[in-house]
């Protein structure tokens, strides 16, 4: 394959704005971007200084062709590039994941307009409102307007001469109150199409320009006694007061903005935008996109700030963004709000982008489990500051009993689930007393020494359960087998749950909320459950072969054996001497049976 020689196409390629397509050595369309200057932009990716990620180093080793489209300003490269890729939807870019079909409201270009809902847009010079991400906020819409005016819902063509050669008759809606009948000219074209302006300020969310209007009408039709038109007017008030009461959610005096916020995820980032007007949300939507070349949230925002105020034809000149955009544009003004009205709907818009998100997600790891595990391992990963995933994770815990009886259990998670076929406790053998530290040592140093001597293969993650000084002694351990530098080690801390990572001072915290630290508290409860267990079945059994030994000719390693044979003080019990003989000699048989029978012996057994 022929070496794209990128350095002659650079000096073909200007320091203006506008937009460039990458092409692969089957002439297909890969790649379509931005840029404020197209040859420092398209240069960026050949630059061997530049740090890019794998996906956009096997991009770039598919161009064979760069062609590029200059324009006037960075924002009609914006324009230009979103209309382009809905248009190619090369491999490369980001995918829009919004492939249906939004209602929106037309108001149709005839005499006497129509008001309905449609699907499909068609350029005959009507006028479209939307599109509605919500169809039900639509139909609500809609009810208002079918409530609050009396409009036409038939498709006669009301042109002058029809109407004055009496061409049609009034229909039922007429009689019920629904329309005022232009048909037979019962209401004059200028009188309807006052209706249809207010119906317009509706729709763009100026509802206090309509209701102030009425309030004049109505104390005219106080003044001048016409109460039946007063009693319409305050109707129509009220109604229109009630839906604006219901839709403000700021301050009225935030006017024409665009708001957008976003949330992402390794291969998925969501987008929320909310439209205001007179502190009124007049549409809201959220997007998904599907990463191609790990886009960053700036570069992702963009997309979809330019994707929905082409959808919207949005002309706002103010847009609230969490972080600021990388764009010049004497016409459009960027803010990022950190208190006040701005702020809590930045804030509303965050809430809607991150439920959106959470339901997204949880019906993808619904329908394929292993997105999840795939997602969580890596929050995990970029969580504990790691290199690698931690797929294999394993968790000490020490158990005792004012020094007696000491137990150290090893709990395993393997793609963040239990594995307990791999779970182990280790019976302490060579500390003496109370020694936390001592303990911990012991049990990593076997663990580990056993899992070097068979080959197997290290877990990426060990967590020691317990503070500063128990993470060091498992790292004592661990430097002794010269693998303290394969494997990620915490320490978690139980009154704040904070991890330590050893040589560090300083505490790491995460969000009580964070999934890995919850992974992190499921591995150290099931430690501490297990090693509970354990500890008690090993008390139970010293504290029952210390009872045995009471019975004469009976020691400790003899005791031990039985309980290892019978399992439990209840079978030896109830064992014949020829059975117990399988064990213990006659002698020994003899006296258990005796000791067992305080109807015989007079002596009180074990209950």
């Amino acid at each position: 394959m022929d070496k794209f020689d990128y350095k002659e196409a650079l000096k073909n390629i200007p320091h203006k704005p506008g937009v460039y397509q990458y092409w692969d050595s089957e002439k297909q369309l890969i790649y379509i971007g931005k840029a404020k200057d197209l040859r420092n932009r398209v240069g960026s990716y050949f630059n061997k200084d530049t740090q890019i990620n794998a996906k956009t180093r096997v991009l770039v080793s598919k161009i064979r062709n760069i062609t590029f489209t200059i324009v006037d300003t960075e924002v009609d490269a914006w324009l230009l590039e979103n209309s382009m890729i809905k248009k190619h939807q090369p491999r490369y870019n980001v995918m829009l994941k919004d492939d249906k079909t939004y209602p929106w409201i037309i108001i149709k270009n005839e005499n006497y307009p129509r008001i309905f809902w449609t699907r499909r847009i068609i350029k005959d010079g009507s006028k479209y409102l939307g599109p509605y991400a919500s169809v039900s906020m639509m139909h609500t819409i809609l009810g208002l307007i079918k409530e609050t005016y009396a409009l036409r819902t038939c498709n006669l063509n009301l042109t002058r001469e029809n109407i004055e050669k009496g061409k049609f008759k009034v229909c039922l809606e007429y009689q019920l109150g629904n329309c005022k009948g232009p048909c037979q000219d019962f209401q004059s074209e200028a009188d309807y199409d006052q209706n249809i302006a207010e119906i317009t300020d509706v729709l763009n969310g100026k509802i206090g320009n309509v209701v102030r209007g009425l309030k004049s009408d109505l104390d005219k039709a106080v003044s001048e006694l016409n109460f039946e038109l007063a009693h319409r007017l305050k109707r129509k008030q009220d109604l229109l007061e009630n839906y604006q009461s219901k839709s403000t959610v700021v301050n009225s005096s935030i006017t024409d903005v665009d708001v957008f916020s976003i949330a992402s995820e390794e291969k998925y980032a969501f987008v929320n935008y909310l439209k205001v007007m007179n502190g009124t949300i007049t549409q809201t939507q959220t997007i998904e996109l599907k990463k191609r070349l790990d886009e960053t949230d700036e570069e992702l925002l963009s997309i979809a700030i330019t994707e929905f105020r082409t959808r919207y034809n949005s002309t706002s000149k103010e847009v609230i963004v969490p972080f600021n955009i990388d764009l010049e544009d004497e016409k459009l003004k960027f803010t990022v709000p950190k208190l006040g009205e701005k702020r809590k709907l930045l804030d509303l818009s965050q809430k809607n982008v991150m439920f959106f998100k959470k339901e997204k997600i949880d019906q993808y790891e619904k329908l394929n489990p292993e997105v999840r595990t795939e997602r969580l391992l890596t929050l995990m990963m970029k969580d504990l500051r790691m290199n690698v995933l931690p797929r294999h994770i394993e968790c000490f815990d020490n158990s005792n009993f004012q020094g007696a009886y000491p137990v150290s259990a090893i709990v395993v998670f393997k793609d963040a689930k239990p594995s307990k076929k791999d779970y182990r406790f280790f019976n302490v053998k060579t500390v003496v007393g109370p020694d936390d530290f001592a303990t911990m040592e012991e049990a990593v140093h076997r663990r580990y020494r056993r899992m070097l001597d068979e080959g197997t293969e290290l877990p990426q993650l060990i967590i020691i359960d317990g503070g500063k000084g128990q993470l060091s002694s498992a790292m004592k351990s661990l430097r002794l087998l010269g693998i303290d530098k394969q494997v990620t080690v915490i320490g978690i801390a139980k009154r704040l749950e904070e991890l330590y990572y050893p040589g560090d001072q300083y505490p790491l915290y995460l969000d009580k909320r964070s999934e890995t630290l919850k992974v992190i508290q499921q591995l150290r409860d099931e430690a501490h459950r297990f090693g509970i267990t354990a500890h008690r079945k090993k008390r139970d059994k010293g504290t029952l072969a210390t009872e045995l030994e009471l019975i004469p000719g009976i020691g400790k390693t003899t005791a031990e054996k039985l309980l290892k044979y019978f399992k439990s003080v209840k079978k030896i019990r109830e064992a014949t001497e020829t059975e117990l003989q399988e064990v213990v000699n006659l002698k020994q048989a003899k006296a258990i049976a005796q000791y067992f029978k305080p109807e015989v012996s007079g002596v009180t057994g074990l209950q």
